[in-house]
């Protein structure tokens, strides 16, 4: 009973705008799990399926390995997962009945069995881990090991008792000491087939780095089944201990910093940024942050200096009407004074933005794309409000979902509740939104060739030449969306 099989559940080709795009990252938190099991005496190995085509390509895999356990340990840094994807899902069922047929105890732990543990564990799951993972998982193996068979008293655990019913057992406390843990186990993954990936589609190789965990603010419509509203956070030191291994190990042009809020901690980002420049370790990289810790000046001076070149804030709306809706926390003045302090020093501001946050009207959407016309950030990525099991938000309108409450790709869009406007609208809003926001690029281009004529080439003079496309563009996707607004 010492080998272990892990996986995760997203298929990047089942996601046909994820495939597209083609810049993936490898399941973090599958590789911290599998790490500590490593460090603790067991044998794994990976079936990494980011990259495969067919559930089914498992069975090979199992019949070779012969593991004692197969656990689909989704990463829980990745949004791509925490929005339980219909279609993830239905190959996680999938993979679970394959392994269970195949003699093997199967474990899964991630934000969708978080919230749908009895289904999971109908499809062939014999535990569902809850919350964060991986000292449950270690308890869990080694107490089926021993050939105990009494579960009620591991913490964050689901499964199916000796009558039949589907029991979950206390949670188990979130893990505040983040340097106790192994660094994540890289060599489990095909390096290489992420880097062709990633130069294929950009140019150059990014990979994923998680320095904290959690989020203790209230956005309402943001659901946290792993890591919870605790934030802790590992050390500079220890994140810079990884740093080292990932450069030393692979050609990284690029850092992704996967936290849901980098650096919040205070001092923690000086202190990083005395720690890159001392050991030479400066990398371009991007974050996730929030528009009121970004006004303090300092504190995006030292972003600047470590190798920041581009934060996702998550802007959602320009109305303080839905801010405050949503219990955001943030002030529209914020976002504006966060944009001009990070073009002050450089950095590329990117703006998350929700349509159709209930109560939301025309006049406030009208506000939303004022304000990413104003400050024009780097990029914007636009959603529509999805309701998540365990959130405010979902409370608010679960009485109004149907059958459908996940999407099954992250390009499907759908709004699942009534609201304002009909779903085709939104997606319509969407289409108009970008038309929009590229034409208003490409006029602020023109500016700055006029401003610094000398400053031309061929980059820039194509952007400003794009004004002759998106103008007319803008007009006619706006000419949809009024006859839209009038069903």
């Amino acid at each position: 009973m010492n080998n272990i099989l892990f996986s995760h559940s997203y298929f990047l080709r089942f996601d046909p705008k994820q495939w597209s795009l083609g810049q993936p990252y490898a399941p973090l938190g599958t590789l911290y799990a599998a790490a500590l099991m490593r460090e603790n005496g067991y044998n794994v190995s990976l079936f990494d399926t980011m990259f495969i085509e067919d559930p089914n390509r498992v069975i090979p895999v199992l019949e070779k390995i012969r593991p004692d356990f197969f656990v689909i340990y989704d990463d829980g840094f990745n949004y791509l997962t925490k929005m339980c994807l219909t279609n993830m899902r239905e190959a996680a069922f999938s993979m679970c009945k394959m392994a269970k047929a195949k003699g093997c105890t199967v474990i899964v732990s991630s934000s969708d069995s978080t919230d749908r543990y009895e289904e999971y564990l109908k499809e062939g799951a014999d535990f569902v881990i809850i919350g964060e993972a991986e000292h449950t998982l270690l308890e869990l193996v080694n107490h089926i090991k021993t050939g105990q068979e009494d579960y009620v008293a591991i913490q964050g655990l689901a499964f199916i008792n000796k009558d039949n019913k589907a029991i979950k057992t206390i949670p188990r406390p979130v893990l505040k000491d983040l340097d106790s843990l192994p660094l994540p186990a890289w060599d489990l993954v095909d390096m290489e087939r992420y880097r062709e990936s990633w130069l294929k589609s950009a140019g150059y190789f990014s990979i994923n780095l998680g320095t904290t965990r959690g989020c203790p603010f209230k956005c309402n419509w943001c659901a946290k089944p792993i890591y919870g509203n605790r934030y802790n956070s590992r050390s500079p030191e220890n994140v810079i201990k990884e740093l080292k291994l990932l450069k030393d190990r692979y050609p990284i042009d690029h850092i992704w910093f996967c936290d849901d809020i980098f650096g919040l901690k205070p001092g923690w980002v000086m202190e990083f940024s005395q720690l890159i420049q001392k050991e030479n370790l400066r990398t371009r990289f991007k974050i996730q942050s929030r528009a009121d810790l970004l006004v303090d000046e300092k504190l995006v001076a030292s972003l600047a200096a470590s190798g920041c070149e581009n934060i996702w804030i998550g802007a959602e709306s320009g109305s303080q009407k839905i801010l405050d809706a949503m219990d955001k926390g943030i002030t529209v003045e914020q976002i504006r004074i966060a944009a001009k302090a990070m073009k002050k020093e450089g950095i590329k501001p990117s703006f998350f933005i929700q349509f159709g946050y209930p109560g939301e009207d025309k006049a406030d959407i009208a506000l939303t794309i004022k304000m990413i016309n104003e400050l024009l950030p780097f990029e914007i990525g636009i959603s529509v409000s999805y309701p998540l099991p365990g959130t405010v938000f979902y409370d608010r309108v679960k009485a109004d979902l149907k059958k459908k409450t996940n999407w099954t790709d992250s390009d499907e869009m759908a709004l699942m509740f009534s609201n304002t406007f009909p779903p085709t609208y939104y997606k319509q809003l969407h289409k108009y939104v970008h038309k929009n926001y590229h034409m208003h690029l490409a006029k602020n281009s023109i500016i700055k060739l006029i401003k610094n004529p000398l400053d031309v080439n061929i980059k820039s003079l194509k952007k400003a030449l794009s004004v002759f496309y998106y103008t007319p563009a803008t007009y006619i996707e706006r000419l949809k969306l009024n006859q839209l607004e009038k069903i």
